[in-house]
């Protein structure tokens, strides 16, 4: 008689082969500090060959297993593993004790989520019933210790105290990341989400954050009574549902922080803006099936998705000493969101026709990874709109604003190009194809800006 997935388990099979390969390969992160990054990127490399050819020939069992069944996909996160230790070495090669902290997070964290998972019993997780809370905890807990470990070992001057703040905060993060009921494999998006996240706030200083306090204290004061404000009356227009308003006011705060009023400002046109485009022709679009649910208020999952990076990279305005490069950050976000939203609800107005951006094949308005040209123009334009606003704000000069309407217009496309692939597949959601767009297009002007483009 052959065994069903839950007997197959057992109790013997807490951690499973496939973990206890994950664990082993992070002694090799122990080198880190006697290798280049290319000799670094070549083992990686290596280790991804080996995964790839030697260990299909081998008799080991690396079925990924969960509480209550065995997947029968063997070999896609055997593969990605190795595949995102060479991509952490070549994206932050001149930072290896960012790729050693992030490494651990995703060995240790996640192996000990699968054993706190099985061994203990405790209440799921709001967000995703099929993760539990002490799961989760177990998670945070072990890739902090794991990542402030290897971090201190890779860059033993760093303070103690600044090596454990950073690590609990991106062990918490990659936790949160491990928990979305997302269909792509975790051994990807922990890492890349992770990664970022902790190559952020890698640049916090005590020194910027204090030289900022006195305007803070004030700046804090208006955040709340301004975004408050703004949270009733969206309320009241019914742009907005309770949740949305909660979650904007949240996240209208953290970006009123960053640069005040200006700031705030540039959220309130992208507000403006996508809440026009979302009620322009909306009897049309709802008679087609496309148009937003709840009569297009958002909720807070829009709101998360379109302001959490670029809230992100306001607070690291006030809190780190390259105020320019996260403002021309924080701007670009805004102008991703806004060139996505606008080209979407225009497009499907204006048509009931769009191309697949992968294949140029005719698809029905609102078909994920869909674009035309009517909304991709207007699109264009809303984008350059937020761009030339934060240039005429203040918040950036000439080259920065081209910086962020680049940025964003790569935020775009890949957006589309995730839509027409992964989200089409059902892999993942609308709200997190979003907030990967706006958090790449904060990414890609970070990057630039950094590098002396955009001052």
């Amino acid at each position: 008689m052959s065994e069903t997935p839950s007997t197959a388990l057992g109790s013997s099979q807490v951690i499973s082969t496939r973990k206890l390969v994950h664990v082993s390969m992070l002694g090799f992160a122990f080198l880190l500090p006697f290798l280049t990054w290319v000799q670094a990127a070549g083992a990686a490399l290596l280790a991804l060959l080996f995964n790839l050819f030697v260990l299909p020939r081998l008799e080991i069992d690396l079925r990924k297993r969960t509480r209550d069944q065995i997947s029968p996909d063997v070999w896609t996160g055997i593969v990605i593993y190795p595949l995102s230790v060479l991509l952490l070495i070549l994206l932050y090669r001149h930072n290896m004790e960012i790729v050693a902290a992030v490494w651990a997070i995703m060995a240790l964290g996640d192996g000990s989520a699968g054993v706190a998972g099985v061994l203990m019993k405790g209440p799921p997780l709001p967000w995703n019933r099929a993760k539990s809370w002490p799961g989760f905890i177990a998670f945070a807990l072990a890739g902090t210790l794991g990542a402030s470990a290897l971090m201190r070992w890779v860059a033993p001057a760093m303070p103690t105290g600044q090596v454990w703040l950073l690590c609990a905060a991106t062990a918490l993060v990659g936790a949160a990341v491990e928990s979305i009921p997302i269909g792509l494999d975790d051994n990807l998006t922990v890492p890349l989400v992770a990664g970022a996240f902790l190559f952020g706030v890698s640049f916090v200083e005590a020194s910027s954050f204090w030289s900022n306090y006195p305007y803070l204290k004030s700046r804090l004061l208006w955040a709340l009574a301004v975004n408050l404000a703004f949270a009733l009356a969206a309320l009241a227009v019914r742009t907005i549902t309770v949740s949305g308003a909660a979650m904007g006011f949240v996240l209208g705060v953290a970006v009123y922080l960053g640069y005040g009023l200006r700031s705030f400002l540039i959220l309130l046109l992208f507000f403006a803006l996508g809440s026009a485009a979302t009620r322009l022709g909306y009897a049309r679009k709802a008679a087609r099936g496309v148009a937003e649910r709840r009569g297009g208020r958002r909720s807070w999952r829009e709101a998360s998705a379109n302001l959490l990076a670029a809230a992100f990279f306001s607070i690291l305005v006030v809190a780190t000493p390259h105020q320019t490069a996260f403002l021309i950050a924080m701007v670009a976000s805004f102008v991703e969101a806004a060139g996505d939203t606008i080209s979407s609800e225009i497009g499907q107005w204006l048509s009931n026709r769009a191309y697949l951006i992968t294949t140029f094949k005719p698809v029905p308005a609102g078909e994920d990874g869909g674009v035309s040209v009517g909304g991709t123009a207007a699109g264009a334009a809303a984008s350059a709109l937020v761009a030339g606003a934060a240039l005429s704000l203040g918040l950036c000069g000439w080259s920065g604003a081209a910086v962020a309407f680049a940025a964003g217009i790569a935020g775009n496309l890949l957006d589309s190009l995730i839509g027409a692939t992964v989200e089409r597949r059902g892999l993942v959601t609308n709200a997190i194809v979003n907030f990967t767009g706006t958090s790449f297009a904060g990414a890609v002007a970070l990057v630039l800006a950094l590098h002396g483009f955009g001052k």
